[in-house]
């Protein structure tokens, strides 16, 4: 019988503390007791191993799980890890790493200035197909497929506190023209054209300082409800800002490239397990924008485990 890792078990501890900047580079590999998927997979047949990778925030977190839950009812045995930011996976991906949960426009920015430099000029639109067939060559050369992109989407965002927004009179990013702000963010921001560097370049904002604090992690969110901060990096579907007195900034200039979620898969793996394929586009069928973010804040909020929220839209939509 297939069993599941302890998945569940290791990413509560870091859905708690809402993602952690501090998770270090991965999570525990051993096996544990059953979960609410061993019984639907036990008839499967062993297709080996699949490695999974991705990012370590509460989203990531949650659809990671969906991704395990899917791929062991399979009949793959599953190893997770998830790390602090997408160029730590990137370095063995594909490679030791099989499948990674992404988003079209940051994996294809992430090749083009990889493989172009950090000057290369942008290939992603706010259009998701587009983009993927604007980044094909990038795909090919680093020997990755991008499955089906869903419908839903999640993009960075930004934000300050309530009591910052009131003395300072923001609402939009463009009202933060020439001030100078500390941006709590995730640790690869910096430089980025989705994060400081279209804040610095498009939108004029002084940023003085970048702390790796974590992407929508309770050091960022922090940082920013003590002043320490006055902007920090979330994303679009956060449920969590408004119960912690922070205030989203509207993207008015519109930097921000297609962010739909998307399954990246090794050319090599899929080649050899096609099947994967039709498991993971089923699911990225079914996630809507709206779904996507009343799932996120059961996790944030209610404090359920990725697990349980994955196994429960999984069951609820008929895919286990």
């Amino acid at each position: 019988m297939q069993v599941r890792r302890p998945f569940a078990a290791v990413l509560a501890v870091g859905t708690l503390l809402l993602a952690s900047a501090c998770a270090g580079d991965n999570l525990s590999n051993g096996k544990s007791g059953s979960s609410p998927s061993d019984s639907a997979s036990s008839g499967s047949a062993d297709k080996g191993a699949v490695h999974i990778a991705g990012q370590n925030f509460p989203e990531a977190q949650l659809v990671a799980a969906m991704y395990d839950e899917l791929l062991t009812k399979a009949g793959y045995d599953t190893d997770v890890k998830l790390v602090d930011s997408r160029d730590v996976y990137m370095k063995t991906f594909p490679g030791a790493v099989d499948v990674v949960p992404e988003y079209v426009g940051g994996i294809l920015d992430y090749l083009n200035t990889t493989q172009n430099g950090a000057k290369a000029k942008p290939i992603t639109t706010s259009d998701a197909q587009a983009s993927i067939e604007a980044g094909k060559s990038l795909l090919s050369e680093q020997g990755i497929t991008l499955l089906d992109p869903s419908q839903a989407t999640d993009t960075n965002a930004f934000f300050v506190s309530k009591d910052y927004a009131s003395s300072e009179n923001v609402s939009t990013l463009s009202d933060l023209k020439g001030k100078s702000v500390v941006l709590a963010a995730a640790p690869d921001c910096e430089g980025r054209q989705d994060c400081e560097g279209g804040l610095s370049g498009a939108y004029g904002i002084d940023v003085t300082k970048v702390l790796p604090l974590g992407y929508a992690s309770d050091q960022t969110y922090q940082s920013v409800l003590k002043g320490e901060s006055q902007l920090g990096e979330t994303s679009t579907t956060d449920g969590t800002l408004e119960s912690q007195g922070l205030v989203l900034l509207d993207d008015d200039k519109h930097i921000q490239p297609a962010q739909n979620l998307v399954p990246a898969v090794s050319s090599d793996f899929l080649a050899a397990h096609p099947d994967v394929a039709g498991t993971l586009n089923g699911l990225m069928a079914a996630l809507t924008t709206e779904k996507l973010t009343q799932l996120n804040g059961e996790v944030t909020v209610d404090r359920k485990t990725p697990a349980d929220v994955a196994d429960e839209f999984l069951t609820q939509a008929g895919l286990v």
